[in-house]
């Protein structure tokens, strides 16, 4: 007879439950009928060894960089689901799909050694998630361990992509075989794609060019602008690179060597000080180090920085993913102010104003201004060139939550609640859209979290299994030949047809929001793990609602939901990070814990309520799983 045993107290269910709450119950049925779908998916596209159905090539023409993280993005989040309690066989078929697609981007010379070659890192990041969710749902695989060390070691000191003497990873394109001057590796030329034509024109000061439409129709004009723009965009640091600072974190996660922890450290403060004497962080520095090196003293204007293509989404990505990682391996919360810096940068240029001033990257609000009682609303400007501040949208919700729910902090949430007084659409209303991040819900998610929108959890849990039953009919009903798959400009077609949805089960369960698209790391609020099947997720049957994340007063409300009695074991933090003190049943008495790990054990047809206190990131991070002992 073996019995196993976990860290951390025993805490039981003793309350009975007739009526089983409707979010438990809806819950279980967004797990099951994803495991459904996600079988479909592979079986619609992708063969044998887990490799998408393509028979296009990658690699070639002047845009031949891009397309790897399109590869990988279909599955980022497939690793997610099976963390959160998704199938057992999810987690093979995942790592399936992961090597596969690795094989098959090695084959159209796009990897080396099993990274991307050279490309920018708001790409890369898209890219890297499917590796770092199977890092964290497989930690003992010796194989991710030992390319995660290999991966990290491409920008440490020593490796091809960074200058330690200067603290600048070389160039905006860079990857396993170092850094790739400019943007091609054809001749210089812009526009590469038409599909830019949205975001206008890169360059300031380009007298002889006023538009994008001009360069379209002139090759010799457009390979001169290709030109300057190389010189100018494509060498030096760009702010980006920040994102490239998950792969020494993932890498320290799993091996725990400090090595890894030093140069986040190092790089992230890089970036802090070209801070230091700016209102803005710069999105830019040269070989030497210095700001505005190749681009006229300018603060603003590289590649994936404050003026093209995208602005906000990428530099405040990347200073968040940065500044997280930073403050997780350090404990230094001072960091986060490189990741505040922009939010606030530009909700001080803040406007109200029409749906029609939306700018270029505001199409997830389409559902929420069109229901907009007012005729005007809060947005704030996206990117900043020579003539000021432009191209205003509403703020991405994901990241002041994703900031306020890392740092738990005043200052955070009352970023949150200027931009909620600022907002003149319904916060509470869970509109029925995705898009490939999976993200979006996050105000709702904040409101129920206060307080103020109780019916959250099962509007959110409806609208996620509608978006899966949307995405299950477009597979079935998807014209495009199975045998063949999509061609070289609709490569986007898998991750607009990937059933998988995470953000609510993240949301609810966990108390977290989406992992950030560019390259963050799943920083979760509570993680579970089955105690009988020791592997991660919650047990079969059970459901699991966070309804405050307040350091002191977490609470989390457990549910069995079938007859056969479950075990589960709570864990605080996604790295087992934060140090829970308390734990309190329902209102029973008060039980130390002093570590991050409660096992719960739940009767069949129970239901339980867990207020823990704890001390966020009290503990040192690591991917391992609790250890389990086994006595005879």
């Amino acid at each position: 007879m073996t019995a196993v045993t976990v860290p951390g107290p025993r805490l039981r269910a003793t309350r009975s439950i007739a009526d089983m709450p409707r979010w438990a119950t809806l819950q279980r049925e967004l797990l099951a009928y994803q495991d459904k779908a996600w079988r479909l998916f592979a079986d619609r596209y992708t063969e044998g060894d887990g490799r998408l159905v393509f028979r296009d090539t990658l690699g070639v023409g002047p845009d031949g960089r891009d397309g790897v993280d399109d590869f990988y993005e279909p599955f980022f989040n497939w690793p997610t689901l099976y963390v959160l309690g998704g199938s057992p066989d999810l987690l093979a078929a995942a790592r399936r799909h992961w090597s596969g697609v690795s094989a098959q981007l090695t084959e159209m010379g796009m990897l080396q050694g099993g990274l991307e070659r050279g490309y920018d890192w708001f790409h890369q990041g898209e890219g890297l998630l499917l590796f770092y969710g199977l890092c964290l749902a497989d930690p003992g695989d010796s194989q991710l361990r030992e390319l995660a060390r290999r991966f990290a070691d491409f920008y440490l000191p020593g490796g091809p992509n960074y200058d330690p003497e200067h603290r600048v990873v070389r160039a905006p394109h860079n990857g396993s075989a170092g850094p790739r001057p400019g943007f091609s590796d054809e001749e210089p030329y812009f526009p590469w794609s038409l599909a830019l034509h949205p975001y206008g024109l890169p360059l300031d000061a380009m007298d002889d060019v006023t538009s994008f439409d001009q360069l379209a129709a002139d090759p010799e004009r457009a390979r001169s602008y290709g030109r300057a723009m190389w010189d100018r965009m494509g060498r030096g640091d760009t702010i980006v690179n920040l994102a490239a600072t998950g792969l020494a974190t993932n890498a320290f996660l799993l091996s725990g060597e400090q090595r890894y922890a030093d140069w986040v450290a190092e790089y992230v403060g890089a970036w802090r000080e070209r801070l230091d004497g700016h209102d803005v962080v710069p999105d830019n520095a040269g070989l030497s180090g210095r700001v505005g090196e190749y681009l006229g003293g300018r603060w603003y204007g590289a590649h994936y920085g404050w003026s093209w293509p995208h602005g906000l989404s990428p530099v405040g990505s990347a200073t968040l993913v940065g500044a997280s990682n930073a403050a997780l391996l350090t404990g230094d919360a001072a960091y986060l102010d490189l990741a505040r810096n922009p939010l606030d940068a530009v909700l001080r240029q803040g406007e109200q104003r029409g749906a029609d001033g939306r700018g270029t990257l505001g199409e997830r609000w389409d559902p929420h201004l069109r229901a907009m009682d007012a005729d005007r609303t809060l947005m704030v400007p996206q990117r900043h060139n020579d003539s000021g501040w432009f191209d205003f949208t509403v703020m991405p919700g994901q990241l002041p939550l994703s900031l306020w729910h890392f740092s738990r902090e005043p200052q955070d949430q009352e970023r949150i609640e200027r931009l909620r007084a600022g907002a003149n659409w319904d916060w509470t209303t869970v509109h029925n859209q995705r898009i490939k991040d999976e993200a979006g819900h996050e105000e709702p998610w904040y409101e129920f979290l206060q307080g103020r929108n109780p019916g959250f959890p099962e509007r959110m849990l409806r609208s996620a299994l509608d978006s899966c039953a949307e995405r299950v009919e477009a597979i079935e009903n998807d014209p495009v030949n199975p045998a063949i798959g999509p061609g070289i400009l609709d490569i986007h077609h898998w991750q607009d047809l990937n059933p998988v949805v995470t953000e609510a089960l993240l949301q609810l369960t966990t108390g977290s929001p989406q992992v950030l698209y560019n390259g963050g790391l799943a920083h979760m609020h509570l993680r579970y793990y089955d105690a009988v099947g020791q592997r991660p997720g919650l047990p079969a049957d059970v459901a699991a609602l966070v309804s405050d994340i307040r350091p002191d007063h977490t609470v989390v409300e457990l549910v069995n939901l079938g007859g056969t009695a479950r075990s589960l074991v709570v864990q605080a933090g996604s790295f087992a990070e934060h140090v829970v003190h308390t734990a309190q049943v329902d209102d029973g008495p008060v039980q130390d814990v002093g570590g991050p790990y409660c096992r719960v054990e739940l009767s069949g047809g129970t239901q339980v309520r867990l207020t823990l206190t704890m001390t966020l990131r009290g503990g040192r991070p690591t991917c391992d799983a609790p250890v389990w002992e086994v006595s005879r």
